[in-house]
């Protein structure tokens, strides 16, 4: 699964160097983070809405509509989707309420 993931941040990274008539990513990337983040943040919303009211192919096609806008942002801020999942890793059989107490400490 991480596989798509990975070959999908691999190919919004590369349409860094695509013309942005032809790319949708190169204009998302070229607007910089903070436009990169608002599309994030209306994918969201639209999840929000397919997982409370619509069928579940819609929220399929939302939720990935929402991680694909995920993978641009970080993109555009040079993060990397590597870093996000050992982030991911190092929370595994860590319980989430504990994992929370102590974000809330630092």
């Amino acid at each position: 699964m991480s596989d798509v993931l990975l070959q999908l941040a691999a190919t919004i990274s590369a349409r860094r160097s695509a013309t942005a008539d032809s790319s949708y990513t190169r204009q998302l990337l070229d607007a910089g983070p903070a436009r990169c983040a608002k599309k994030l943040g209306e994918e969201a919303i639209e999840t929000v809405i397919a997982g409370t009211s619509e069928g579940d192919e819609q929220l399929k096609a939302e939720a990935a509509d929402l991680i694909y806008h995920l993978l641009v942002l970080l993109e555009s801020r040079g993060v990397a989707l590597n870093d996000v999942l050992a982030v991911l890793d190092k929370r595994q059989g860590v319980s989430g309420l504990k994992e929370k107490a102590e974000r809330s400490k630092g």
